[in-house]
C-alpha cells in the first residue's frame, strides 16, 4: 500500500511498505472505507511477544500494537498502555521523573559566522552537480526540466502535470515499474515567514557542530551553510507536527500561557485536543509557530534540527521507457490541494513545487534519482499482460507498454478509467495509435459520462471470459495501480468473481487461486493513500 500526489504522484499523506513486501500483501486491504491491516502490521512486536512467551516469559500486560492509522494516532493506544505499565513496574514506590519544562540537550550547535564565507554552497544541490558513483539521495542527478504541461482540461477539478526531464548522460538507468525520487524545497513565501517569526537572518551563515562525538552531521547540509539553505531545502516546515514537537516546544517556551497550552497538547490527556487542533485540519509546523509567536521567537537556533524533521524525498512512478526514449524521463504528477476547516488550502509540498517550476522562463534543474519500484514485468515475449490503471495509476503502465512494444511484445491489455473523456483521458492519442498498430487492447471506463457510474471493475466483469482465458490458459500477469481508498478492493472482488464464475471454482478454491497468482508474482499491485 502506498506515504502527496502519490507515486503518480506524490507520497506525503499516505504510507508505503518496503517494495520487497508488495508481492505478499493481502489483497483486500481497504474495504468499505476501513483499512484492514496486512499481515506485516506490527510484525516485529508480535513476533518478539510470541518468542518471549515461548521462552517462558510471563506477560505483565497484553501486547500493545500502536496504530498510526488510528484517528488519534498511535498514542491513542500507547498512552494508556504505558500508564498501566508504569503502575505495574513501579508499584507503590515510583521513581521520580525529570522535572517538567526542562529541555533535553540539542544534538547540534549552530556556530554563526561573522562574515559570509568566500566559498559556500547556497543550495544543497550546488554541492552535488558532479556526483560520484550511482545517483542516490546523497548524490542526486540535477536533471534539467524540459516540459511542465497540464494534461487535465481547464474545467477539471484537479491539476495534473506531465513533467519531462532530460537525463542524457546522467548515469540514470531505469525500467518499467521503477520509481523516481525527487527532493523538493519550501516555497519562498514560507521561508520568509519562518525566518520572520523565529527572528532569523536568511543570509547569515553557520557551521554545524555535533554535541556528541558519535552523532554525525546531516550529510545533505553543506559546511558552512546559510539559514536560507537550511530552511528552504532541509527543514520540513510544512509537515504536520507530531506530539514530540509540542513537548519540546513547551520546554523552550518562556511565555506562561503559550507554554501551558503546549504542555496540554503534549500530554496524554490532551491528545484529542491536539487531534482537533493539528492532525485533523492538517495544520503545519509553520502555522503552529505563527500561533505561538512568543515561543517561536525564543527558540534557540541550536534546537532547529531537533524540533523540525528533514524534508523527505517524494516518490513518483516512472511514466516513460528508457528503452523507447533513452534521454527522457517522464512523470505524471497530480498537484495535491484540498480544503480543511482552515482558511488556507492544504497543498502538497513536492507537487506544488514542481507545478510552480517553468522551464520556459530559464533553466530549471531538479534533484532526482531512481530506485526499483514494486512492479516487475515479464520478459518473455509470449506472456500477456493485463493492466488496470485508473486515473494517474496508469503512469507505470505507460512505461511498461512503451517498453514491451519496443521489444515486440504486443499482448498488452489496459483497463483505464477516468471521469470524462475530454478532461482526464491521459495519453488518449498514444493509446489509439498503439491500438491501430495492434500493440494494445484498450478498455475504457468514463465514470461521469452517463447517469450510472461505470468504473474499471465493471469493465473487468463485462470481459470476464477474456480475462479468464488470458489468466488461466495463456499465463497472463495481472497488474493493478491507483488510489487505495476503494478501487483495489473493488477490482479484487471483480477478479475473484471472474475466477469463480468463469473458472467454476468455489469460494475457497478461488481464494487459493488468487493467492497463488500473488505468490508467483502473476498478480501485483501498487496502491497509495
Amino acid at each position: 500500500m502506498r506515504p502527496e500526489g502519490t507515486k503518480m504522484n506524490e507520497t506525503e499523506n499516505g504510507w508505503h511498505p518496503d517494495p520487497r513486501l508488495w508481492g505478499v500483501l493481502e489483497l483486500c486491504s481497504v474495504r468499505n472505507g476501513n483499512i484492514h491491516r496486512p499481515r506485516w502490521f506490527n510484525f516485529v512486536a508480535k513476533k518478539l511477544y510470541r518468542r518471549l512467551l515461548q521462552l517462558g516469559g510471563s506477560a505483565l500486560l497484553p501486547v500493545c500494537l500502536g496504530d498510526d492509522q488510528h484517528e488519534l494516532g498511535p498514542d491513542a493506544t500507547i498512552d494508556p498502555w504505558l500508564h498501566n505499565l508504569w503502575e505495574k513496574v513501579l508499584g507503590p514506590q515510583p521513581v521520580p521523573l525529570d522535572p517538567p519544562g526542562v529541555p533535553w540537550p540539542s544534538k547540534f550547535t549552530l556556530q554563526f559566522l561573522q562574515e559570509a564565507p568566500r566559498t559556500c554552497s547556497e543550495e544543497l544541490r550546488v554541492a552535488r552537480t558532479d556526483p560520484q558513483g550511482p545517483p542516490s539521495e546523497l548524490q542526486p542527478v540535477l536533471a534539467p526540466m524540459v516540459t511542465n504541461r497540464r494534461v487535465t482540461g481547464p474545467s477539471h477539478f484537479q491539476d495534473v502535470r506531465l513533467i519531462e526531464f532530460d537525463v542524457a548522460g546522467s548515469g540514470l538507468s531505469f525500467a518499467a515499474g521503477d520509481v523516481v525520487l525527487i527532493q523538493p524545497e519550501n516555497a519562498a513565501s514560507h521561508i520568509r515567514q519562518f525566518c520572520q517569526v523565529l527572528g532569523l537572518e536568511p543570509d547569515q551563515h553557520f557551521t554545524l557542530q555535533p554535541q556528541e562525538p558519535d552523532v554525525p552531521c546531516p550529510k545533505q547540509l553543506p559546511q558552512p551553510c546559510s539559514v536560507r539553505c537550511l530552511v528552504s531545502q532541509y527543514l520540513d516546515i510544512t509537515s504536520v507536527p507530531r506530539r514530540s514537537f509540542f513537548e519540546l516546544l513547551a520546554c523552550l517556551s518562556p511565555h506562561e500561557r503559550e507554554r501551558e497550552k503546549l504542555l496540554e497538547f503534549s500530554s496524554a490527556q490532551g491528545h484529542e485536543e491536539l487531534h482537533s487542533y493539528c492532525t485533523r485540519p492538517r495544520r503545519t509546523i509553520l502555522e503552529v509557530l505563527c500561533d505561538f509567536p512568543h515561543t517561536a521567537g525564543a527558540i534557540p537556533p541550536d534546537y532547529l534540527l531537533d524540533l523540525i524533521p528533514p524534508i523527505r524525498p517524494r516518490a513518483f512512478s516512472v511514466a516513460s521507457s528508457q528503452l523507447a526514449h533513452p534521454s527522457r524521463l517522464q512523470i505524471l504528477v497530480a498537484v495535491v490541494q484540498y480544503q480543511t476547516c482552515l482558511k488556507e488550502p492544504r497543498r502538497g509540498l513536492c507537487s506544488s513545487w514542481l507545478a510552480s517550476l517553468d522551464p520556459g522562463q530559464g533553466p530549471v534543474r531538479v534533484p532526482l534519482w531512481v530506485q526499483p519500484g514494486g512492479l516487475t514485468f515479464p520478459q518473455m515475449p509470449d506472456i500477456p499482460v493485463i493492466m488496470v490503471g485508473p486515473g494517474t495509476g496508469v503512469a507505470p503502465f505507460r512505461a511498461a507498454i512503451q517498453e514491451r512494444v519496443a521489444r515486440g511484445q504486443t499482448e498488452n491489455i489496459l483497463f483505464f478509467g477516468c471521469r470524462r473523456r475530454d478532461q482526464d483521458f491521459y495519453w488518449e492519442a498514444e493509446w489509439k495509435e498503439l491500438e491501430k498498430q495492434g500493440c494494445l487492447t484498450l478498455v475504457t471506463a468514463f465514470s461521469r459520462e452517463q447517469e450510472q457510474k461505470v468504473y474499471v471493475q465493471h469493465r473487468l466483469r463485462e470481459l470476464g471470459p477474456l480475462v479468464w482465458e488470458l489468466l488461466d490458459r495463456q499465463g497472463a500477469h495481472f497488474y493493478l495501480a491507483g488510489n487505495a481508498k476503494y478501487m483495489p478492493a473493488d477490482v479484487s472482488d471483480a477478479l475473484m468473481s471472474i475466477i469463480q464464475e468463469e473458472g467454476g471454482l468455489s469460494g475457497p478454491d478461488a481464494a487459493a487461486y488468487l493467492a497463488r497468482l500473488q505468490r508467483t508474482l502473476r498478480f501485483q499491485m501498487e496502491t497509495w493513500a
